[in-house]
């Protein structure tokens, strides 16, 4: 078994954050720290859409880890978390070695769900993580072009990908199918906007649709409705990794770690989580506010690895800017009350997701 000071598991945001902040700051881990997570780069869900869409190269999305993690003093190991002990500190990776950390930092994600009852005659693509929907998009669009893709979602997540694969795939018939409301959680003139710009671009919406069976080639809905379909994207939210409610830890109903806000577990203080792997009262889970728990992440690292009772708090801001790209020159700007469109607001989209991803870049 190998023993490490500290293990970091996942590259989402906070991490992502974490580490910048550290090299910023000239702060090197204690020598045998990990990052486990599978793949070398880390993808930026927020330019996701403008890659699809064509705006955006695929190094433009993406950080190397590599680079990052030698300017922090932490070993990359490319390999995937399978079981973690949090009353051992133990964690097993699939390539079947064995961990034990003093300190544990999970920024891991979280799957997408799927409808439960599929006899496998449409393929399933999650929205997550979001190198594999790549790799498969550039199949669909340099080989085989599906007939018909469906987006199942109603969330700012799946209003983009509907739309940026249309532009994409334009041979390709796209729809868009809720369980619930469209943007639900935005403003009620998000939602008009997102609805006139469907219908303009041919994108039939299918709201209030719960998908319970995939049979034959078809989404059956609840009321009966079949939607026939040759691939299927999934932008569902969020679902836990079965591996968490068997660890031990504190999770919810849904299965998500509990933490406070100093982002540490709620049963087990030497263990922290952020992004999606976690839940906090507040707390969406959003990108946006991921990114923002990373200095909060970074210092309280720190500080439990040099034994300092100094930890910062994290307070979720009670409403965020939300910017949905919308494959073409502007964006969908939504705050509070709030929504509109316009130019300005894509100008604002790149700039923001630009430059967090310049301020990834290691020479």
């Amino acid at each position: 078994m190998m023993a490490a000071p500290l293990i970091m598991v996942g590259a989402g945001h906070a991490h992502l954050v974490t580490l910048r902040d550290w090299i910023k700051q000239g702060y090197r881990a204690p020598a045998g720290s990990l990052l486990v997570t599978p793949e070398s780069d880390a993808w930026y869900s927020g330019m996701m859409p403008g890659l699809l869409a064509g705006r955006w190269q695929a190094e433009q999305c993406r950080a190397a880890l590599a680079p990052l993690c030698r300017a922090a003093g932490i070993s990359l190991q490319l390999d995937r978390l399978s079981t973690l002990d949090a009353e051992r500190g133990t964690l097993q990776l699939a390539s079947g070695a064995l961990l034990t950390g003093q300190v544990i930092s999970l920024d891991c994600g979280a799957g997408t769900p799927a409808p439960a009852n599929s006899d496998g005659s449409v393929e399933l693509i999650g929205a997550k993580p979001f190198g594999t929907l790549y790799r498969r998009w550039r199949q669909w669009r340099d080989a085989a072009t599906p007939a018909r893709i469906a987006v199942l979602g109603g969330g700012p997540a799946a209003v983009e990908l509907v739309l940026a694969l249309q532009r994409a795939l334009p041979s390709c018939q796209l729809t868009l199918i809720c369980a619930g409301p469209l943007l639900g959680a935005q403003p009620h003139r998000a939602a008009r906007i997102t609805r006139t710009l469907l219908t303009k671009r041919g994108i039939p919406l299918y709201e209030q649709h719960e998908i319970n069976r995939i049979q034959d080639g078809s989404l059956l809905t609840g009321d009966g409705r079949a939607v026939r379909t040759d691939a299927v994207v999934l932008a569902t939210g969020t679902a836990a990794a079965p591996w968490q409610e068997a660890s031990a830890l504190a999770t919810d109903g849904a299965g998500f770690i509990r933490i406070t806000d100093t982002l540490q577990s709620q049963s087990h203080p030497h263990i922290l989580a952020s992004g999606d792997c976690a839940t906090l009262a507040g707390c969406p889970h959003s990108g946006v506010y991921a990114v923002r728990q990373g200095a909060v992440l970074g210092h309280n690292l720190r500080a439990l690895l040099t034994g300092s009772p100094a930890l910062h708090h994290f307070q979720p801001q009670p409403r965020a800017l939300a910017l949905l790209a919308t494959a073409d020159a502007q964006a969908l700007a939504c705050y509070g009350p709030l929504a509109l469109r316009s130019r300005a607001a894509r100008r604002l989209k790149d700039h923001l997701d630009s430059g967090f991803m310049r301020s990834l870049q290691v020479s």
